[in-house]
């Protein structure tokens, strides 16, 4: 086996809508006692995916979205809800 394998886990399949997305890293960063609002806004800000946890594949389930797409999920959230 010399070939790159890529294994894409059962959670990671079936989160796929940003709302979804966000719900799922943000209980992530919860169970794992970080602040997940500050945890959230740092990776929006900076990009950089150490920002969220690697706990429930929440870092690789997170870029699925680009950065504009979980603003633009949150304004839109806001905006109903407001």
């Amino acid at each position: 086996m010399n070939e790159t394998m890529n294994f894409d886990t059962v959670i990671n399949r079936s989160i796929n809508h940003p709302k979804e997305i966000i719900k799922h890293v943000y209980n992530s960063l919860k169970e794992k006692g970080y602040k997940p609002i500050k945890q959230i806004i740092g990776y929006i800000m900076s990009g950089d995916p150490s920002y969220i946890t690697a706990h429930n594949d929440a870092r690789n389930i997170i870029q699925k979205l680009e950065r504009d797409e979980i603003l633009e999920e949150i304004m839109d959230f806001y905006i109903k809800n407001n």
